[in-house]
């Protein structure tokens, strides 16, 4: 019997052998679980995965705190929420970034080598939103140099601000220009699904042309240094060249299913609370509104003597050190770090009440007031908030012609919205946070992040030209943009 088995199993051997001869090394060592010839479409569900939750998580870890949404409590130290900056406060913003705006490239080349200009498009858009993120954060950076490791450049040069915007709005016109919108994408799409349906295309270029209005709204300042109202009133005038957003079902955002790899970015919701308290000033804000989203956003306080429920009650952002408080503080909502989720990019109200502020100011026609409240009302319903009947009849929320209105409820509708509250609370003043006595910074809102210490290491030359270029790595220096 051993002896049948024996010769059984020196025929099988022998037989996989003569098989396998037929085979290459190559093919023998190829693992076909892993993509081995990329094409730009299966480059672009990455970019937009692990830059969404970036986007996220920089919300929630910065955002917030120094926009006085949320604050670390109890807590009597340095931190954000105090204006405590550090070297490494923009580290894993400008590393993360930049790992991906390479893929980014690299998904432009390929989609020049496959002449599909769809991917070539969004690449264009995609790099636009994170490079004014980037230089809207920290100033001057590594742009036209950035990604070009295999051209044997290892130590990019630093960019001015103004010529990465104005390259950056070039390269949106051009994306708009590009896009053909009879034709889908050949892979996955995570934020407008263009792959099933060209729908998805044409939102993309809403996408595109909306965010122009972004960042020409950000340089609102430099008007005549460059011709940011001429560009902007080019892109309104014609909504047949340049279609912008007309609903929340335009909204650049990702939903997260719960369902891998579309997790959410915080794994544990538990952790989204502990050692936090809702802001004063940003629960204060709705309360007075009567806002739909309370529930949404945040949980009660409580009496910590009768645990008794008080309401909705945050705490105050840089309180005084040493004061006692007899209540527990509103927290926000579990919720918010559940899935199913949306993370926000680009929010459709975001895009009214930009278009209230060109209107209040007269760069383009139309009525502020109807921007302002189309704005106000897609922020509740993004949510999925119902706007009560007389809600613009509260003097709080009802338009009254003034940037400091617009502002305050733009940036209620910026809430998650990585970082533009901060960006835009810079360029405008708006909305005024409350100095509650323990602020560092002198109280002063930080202007920008510092360069990161690895970059003074590796890149030495060009990060002291920067330097000497914006007035110093100071968290005070004011960008290009807001001078």
């Amino acid at each position: 019997m051993k002896n049948r088995v024996s010769k059984f199993c020196t025929v099988l051997i022998a037989a996989t052998m003569l098989i396998s001869c037929d085979r290459s090394f190559e093919e023998i060592n190829t693992d076909n679980s892993k993509i081995n010839t990329p094409t730009a479409g299966s480059l672009l569900m990455p970019i937009q995965y692990n830059m969404s939750a970036n986007a996220y998580t920089r919300a929630n870890n910065f955002t917030f705190d120094i926009m006085q949404v949320a604050i670390d409590f109890p807590n009597e130290g340095n931190t954000l929420s105090r204006y405590y900056i550090t070297e490494s406060t923009g580290n894993s913003y400008w590393n993360t970034s930049y790992k991906w705006l390479k893929q980014n490239k690299e998904m432009y080349d390929f989609a020049k080598q496959q002449d599909d200009k769809n991917y070539q498009a969004i690449s264009l858009v995609l790099n636009a939103w994170m490079f004014a993120n980037l230089t809207d954060t920290f100033g001057d950076v590594p742009f036209s140099e950035a990604s070009r490791v295999e051209d044997g450049i290892t130590q990019p040069k630093f960019d001015k601000q103004k010529d990465i915007y104005i390259k950056l709005l070039e390269d949106l016109k051009l994306a708009n220009s590009l896009f053909v919108t009879t034709e889908t994408l050949s892979d996955a799409d995570l934020f407008y699904n263009a792959n099933a349906s060209t729908a998805g295309i044409i939102k993309w270029k809403k996408f595109c042309n909306s965010l122009s209005l972004r960042l020409l709204g950000r340089i609102l300042k430099k008007n005549g240094e460059i011709n940011v109202h001429g560009k902007i009133q080019e892109i309104f005038n014609n909504p047949t060249m340049y279609p912008l957003m007309t609903s929340n079902a335009d909204t650049a955002g990702l939903d997260i299913s719960g369902v891998a790899p579309l997790l959410p970015p915080i794994a544990r919701p538990q952790d989204f609370t502990t050692g936090r308290a809702a802001a004063e000033f940003f629960v204060e804000t709705l309360k007075s509104n009567s806002d739909p989203r309370m529930a949404t956003f945040f949980s009660q306080a409580k009496d910590i003597a009768t645990n008794a429920n008080l309401g909705y009650k945050g705490a105050p952002a840089g309180y005084v050190q040493g004061t006692a408080f007899t209540y527990q503080p509103s927290n926000m909502n579990q919720n918010l770090a559940k899935a199913p989720l949306k993370i926000l990019i680009y929010p459709y109200s975001e895009l009214q009440l930009t278009l209230a502020e060109f209107a209040q100011k007269g760069i383009i026609s139309g009525s502020a007031q109807t921007f302002y409240e189309n704005g106000v009302k897609a922020a509740v319903e993004q949510w999925g908030g119902v706007v009560p009947a007389n809600y613009f009849t509260n003097p709080n929320v009802a338009y009254n012609g003034t940037l400091q209105r617009i502002m305050l409820q733009k940036y209620v509708a910026l809430f998650f919205v990585d970082q533009q509250q901060w960006y835009e609370k810079r360029r405008t003043g708006f909305p005024v946070l409350p100095n509650n006595g323990g602020l560092l910074n002198d109280g002063k809102l930080p202007q920008r992040l510092m360069y990161p210490v690895q970059t003074k290491i590796l890149n030495t030359t060009n990060y002291q030209a920067a330097v000497q270029s914006i007035g110093g790595d100071d968290i005070n220096v004011i960008n290009w943009w807001n001078q």
